[in-house]
């Protein structure tokens, strides 16, 4: 059950949804990461594309999924609807307009955008953990935010700025060529910098504990494991198959599992011994975004990549691809799901403009 537990005092132990699911959710995609990786390297995936199968796991069933699962927050809810009709009909038109008016003058510069929006969403959602968390704990110490937020950009912000001093790599965002490269080598700067944050992080972490008896290990598995995947996944190891591995699970598992408690969290306490009602909500929810997700993929491939033919048949649907002027459109309208999702993500989270998720946070 995705429960949350009572305002926190100074020795009780803040979680976000409950101690099973916070460790599952923030701990056990960061081990699942790393497992995968301990697997593929006998195998040698580690020097070749990520395996079909590993595609599937995790940028078909999890980082698109988890796209598709905002419709729960937003476009599935008829009262959020009524609440902010412009915001919510106007982005997916705008996001339509716009990347295709940039996708029609530069393919390149329409990809190197959409990463960069990408890359933004990314770091903003680990400081959206830490933030929550801080919230959770009842920490309102200034020096303790510069602590917390110095170790969480700068623990996705640094691996990004190596990634751009190094190109090219074996991977990429979206496609080959999506990063602009740094000719001056800015991370060798800012390595330090880097460096000081986690450990003063860490410092912190431990007089808080023992010292004032305030644990908040929740934050701490957020900003450790998103350091260590983050560095792994992109500088240690230049791989396709670790950086998908390393980078998808921890985003998008913790955020689909933060919009089905937000959505369903009233439903699971009223039902605290009915599992079977629990199981059958997450059934629903994952099949959703699970098809949602097989069907843009199944666009995607038919009218641009034609790579799978195999999971996604080679037949009317191929047809897209051969419509003359076709790709101009079709790419941008395939990209607002994401760019929505992007978008939404910087207003829906907000708990100043949000009363219930403020009040889900802080009771």
């Amino acid at each position: 059950m995705v429960s949350i537990s009572e305002p926190t005092s100074k020795k009780t132990i803040p979680w976000l949804f409950s101690p099973r699911v916070d460790l599952l959710t923030f701990l056990g995609s960061a081990v699942i990461a790393f497992a995968l990786l301990a697997i593929g390297i006998p195998f040698g995936w580690l020097h070749s594309d990520t395996p079909e199968w590993a595609w599937i796991a995790t940028i078909l069933l999890i980082d698109v999924a988890h796209v598709y699962s905002t419709g729960f927050r937003v476009y599935f809810d008829r009262a959020e609807l009524r609440r902010r009709p412009w915001l919510y009909g106007l982005t997916p038109l705008m996001a339509f307009g716009i990347g295709w008016a940039v996708y029609s003058e530069s393919v390149t510069g329409f990809w190197r955008a959409l990463a960069y929006l990408a890359v933004f969403h990314f770091i903003r959602q680990q400081y959206g953990w830490v933030a929550l968390y801080r919230s959770r704990g009842g920490e309102t110490s200034r020096l303790g935010w510069w602590v917390d937020a110095s170790a969480i950009y700068l623990a996705t912000i640094y691996p990004l700025v190596y990634w751009h001093t190094h190109l090219p790599r074996q991977f990429w965002w979206f496609r080959d060529g999506d990063f602009a490269m740094l000719s001056f080598d800015v991370a060798m700067l800012l390595a330090p910098v880097y460096w000081a944050s986690l450990v003063a992080y860490g410092v912190r972490a431990i007089y808080r504990a023992y010292w004032k008896g305030e644990y908040c290990p929740g934050k701490d598995i957020v900003v450790f494991t998103t350091a260590l995947c983050w560095h792994v996944g992109i500088i240690t190891l230049n791989s396709d198959y670790a950086f998908t591995v390393t980078n998808v699970i921890i985003h998008g598992v913790p955020y689909m599992v933060l919009v089905y408690w937000y959505r369903w969290r009233d439903e699971n306490q009223r039902s605290d011994r009915e599992s079977h009602a629990t199981i059958s909500r997450v059934a629903k929810f994952l099949g959703i975004v699970w098809v949602l997700a097989y069907l843009e993929e199944l666009l995607w491939d038919s009218g641009i990549w034609r790579e799978r033919a195999w999971l996604f048949g080679s037949g009317i649907f191929n047809q897209l691809g051969q419509i003359d002027g076709l790709e101009t459109t079709l790419v941008p309208l395939l990209a607002v799901p994401q760019i929505t999702h992007y978008v939404l993500d910087g207003f829906i989270w907000r708990r100043r403009s949000n009363r219930r998720f403020s009040a889900m946070v802080r009771s």
